[in-house]
């Protein structure tokens, strides 16, 4: 069983959201629908996400997918469905229930940033565990420790007006991770901020799953952005998912023609890991030390320059284990490959 588990979810906005759901479910189509009064923004939603996992809800603005992961911690519910944790229907919780389950499982980062401006950052980044009941101390110590892991060290007494705009996302960002739960929203986390800094907490963000293995539901319109950080990915449009699948599988076997479309202008050098060309390593060869190999999770970008001039294929390790080779002609052949 996933961790979390979406059924039939469908989210109608307007005055009587039932009965216009069933007007689809008779045929009316999303544009007949607004004659009405009413706005479909999400129909017969299915998706699991495993623990752990670095999943990726990508969509163009108005498909849907803000509105999907606001369900999950139900500051928006939905007209019908289901939605479980741990196989526990977070639909049926009560408020007492639903407050549990926001303190201690769930933390959400904002596009706006979400931060108290009559706080400092230390107090903005322990507020969850102020909720929780924490002690003084113990989650001033606690939040001066994520802090200090997201480059903000000397500003743990400053407010955030004094602040950049990507100093105040690495306080929600540093807010969510304090907070201790094993999943973490982020709608459009990054959107508001400039290429540079974007890029940077992208990196960050991935260093820090990479080490603490949180489930991450992350919110974005930006195909890039998808590709680079999620473990799975799944597109949006029109309130439907129309494919689910790894990077690699969205890129090179797009689900239709609007997938197609947004995959032909993405550099899939920086976009793909090296172990997309990845062929077995021959046996009875000697494998080289795993200190010369390649991580699998390199971008071809990263690895080509390695590969240049080089007269043969050169080792990939996932971890301490060696687990095949690359070829120049290998990455050139799938750089190549018509969608």
């Amino acid at each position: 069983m996933a961790l979390i588990e979406i059924r039939g979810v469908s989210t109608v906005f307007g005055p009587r959201p039932h009965d216009a759901l069933a007007q689809v479910q008779a045929g009316m189509d999303k544009t007949a629908l607004l004659a009405t009064g009413h706005t479909l923004a999400l129909h017969d939603i299915d998706l699991d996400i495993e623990a752990g996992e670095f999943f990726v809800i990508m969509g163009l603005s108005g498909s849907g997918k803000s509105t999907l992961v606001r369900h999950v911690n139900r500051l928006v519910d939905p007209t019908a469905g289901r939605i479980t944790i741990d196989g526990d229907d977070v639909l049926a919780l009560d408020a007492k229930a639903l407050v549990a389950l926001r303190r201690q499982r769930l933390a959400m980062v904002f596009q706006g940033f979400g931060l108290l401006d009559h706080l400092r950052v230390v107090d903005n980044v322990a507020f969850g565990l102020e909720l929780r009941g924490v002690g003084s101390a113990q989650r001033t110590e606690r939040a001066m420790y994520w802090i200090e892991r997201v480059a903000l060290h000397g500003y743990e007494h400053h407010y955030p007006a004094e602040l950049s705009g990507g100093m105040r996302q690495r306080v929600g960002l540093a807010r969510a991770l304090c907070s201790d739960t094993d999943i973490i929203l982020m709608d459009e986390a990054f959107s508001a901020l400039d290429p540079l800094i974007r890029s940077q907490l992208q990196v960050d963000l991935l260093r820090l799953q990479a080490e603490l293995g949180r489930t991450i539901i992350f919110i974005t319109h930006d195909l890039d952005e998808a590709l680079r950080l999620g473990s799975r990915l799944a597109i949006l449009r029109d309130g439907r998912v129309i494919q689910v699948g790894t990077p690699q599988e969205v890129l090179m076997r797009p689900a239709d023609e609007h997938v197609a479309a947004f995959v032909r202008e993405v550099h899939r050098a920086r976009a793909l890991p090296i172990s997309a060309a990845l062929s077995p390593w021959p046996a009875g060869e000697p494998m080289p030390p795993v200190e010369r190999a390649v991580h699998a999770d390199s971008s071809m970008e990263q690895v080509l320059p390695l590969l240049v001039g080089r007269r043969g294929p050169l080792a990939v390790r996932r971890g301490d284990t060696i687990i095949g080779q690359v070829s120049t002609q290998a990455v050139r052949d799938l750089l190549a490959r018509p969608v």
